[in-house]
């Protein structure tokens, strides 16, 4: 597990502005397009909203506009791996998963071709869209497909490192973001490593694990804990699947206790995983904030996200209800 210089570690952890995740997967695009000629991007009619334009100037050879054609861009993503490329699609979430799942089961994940599946506009924050494009079950899909790797990076940098390391990584994988401006609080040039949890805060009360973009949220949420005298472990899980489970384990070893918290349905995302590991290997309480069991409905990203009890504050009683078990 990586661990971000000790201060008191949550007084290192500041927000620079505001930038979207999708704005780093571009970024992360463009730099490994100048880096790596094998890499080629497929998009399915949204180039504004993946913020590739940078890659489709420089390298327009490398580039295939596949149109409202999911299901055939995977087909052409799996060609193009086994022709020794490096494809990296792009779309909606909802369209890189639920719609082109039997796609990406057959022609991807079975022959574990060498394909990166990347999905913008996940989860609640996608906001006025509404519930049929706010897809909070893809991380379940495609973790459960096997030998998948499944990764959701918290804020810009952590994005573009994660979109440039996956290059390096054979086999499909799928990388998360988002839509929405969001705080931006990791370093600007990390080494991102597939598989490697962060600790962002040690403590000794409670663990933390949070994934994408609640773990800005837990950050709050654990300001707010330190004020009212609860330690608490604050662990950024990027990579779901690999799941770092040994630092899951070291941490729950010294809190006996554990909240999960991801912008995903309850039911089959990083807290189902974490569950699984421990229930195996250290059974401790555990409290989930998820979504649960619900569709989503159009609003602003913030709105729902408190709405649906993803909020700073829902991370905080989480807290207290699990200590109550402890």
């Amino acid at each position: 597990m990586t661990t971000i210089t000790n201060k008191s570690m949550l007084d290192n952890i500041v927000s620079t502005g505001k930038k979207s995740t999708r704005e780093g997967y571009g970024a992360g695009l463009y730099e490994l397009g100048k880096q790596n000629p094998k890499v080629v991007a497929l998009c399915a009619d949204l180039i504004g909203s993946l913020k590739i334009q940078e890659f489709i100037k420089e390298f327009p050879e490398r580039f295939f506009q596949v149109g409202v054609a999911e299901a055939n861009m995977m087909g052409i993503a799996a060609g193009l791996a086994t022709a020794g490329k490096i494809p990296y699609t792009g779309t909606f979430a909802n369209f890189s998963t639920g719609r082109v799942y039997d796609q990406i089961r057959q022609s991807i994940a079975y022959s574990h071709k060498n394909v990166k599946v990347c999905a913008s506009h996940a989860g609640l924050s996608l906001g006025e869209d509404g519930a049929t494009h706010q897809i909070l079950e893809d991380i379940g899909l495609m973790k459960m497909l096997p030998g998948f790797t499944v990764i959701n990076p918290c804020d810009y940098n952590q994005t573009k490192a994660a979109t440039i390391a996956i290059a390096e990584h054979y086999g499909p994988v799928y990388l998360r973001f988002g839509r929405p401006g969001w705080p931006v609080f990791t370093p600007e040039n990390q080494k991102f490593e597939i598989g490697k949890a962060v600790m962002l805060n040690e403590g000794t009360d409670v663990s933390i694990f949070a994934t994408g973009h609640l773990v800005w949220n837990a950050v709050e949420a654990a300001r707010e804990l330190a004020k009212q005298n609860i330690s608490c472990e604050l662990v950024n899980i990027h990579t779901i699947k690999p799941l770092d489970e040994e630092a899951v384990l070291e941490s729950v070893r010294k809190t006996k206790c554990v909240v999960t918290a991801e912008e995903h349905q309850i039911h089959g995302g990083l807290g189902d995983s974490i569950a699984q590991l421990l229930a195996r290997k250290m059974p401790s309480p555990i409290e989930y904030v998820a979504v649960n069991d619900t569709f989503g409905e159009s609003g602003t990203p913030m709105q729902l996200l408190n709405k649906y009890g993803l909020g700073a504050s829902d991370i905080v009683q989480a807290v207290h209800n699990v200590l109550k078990r402890k």
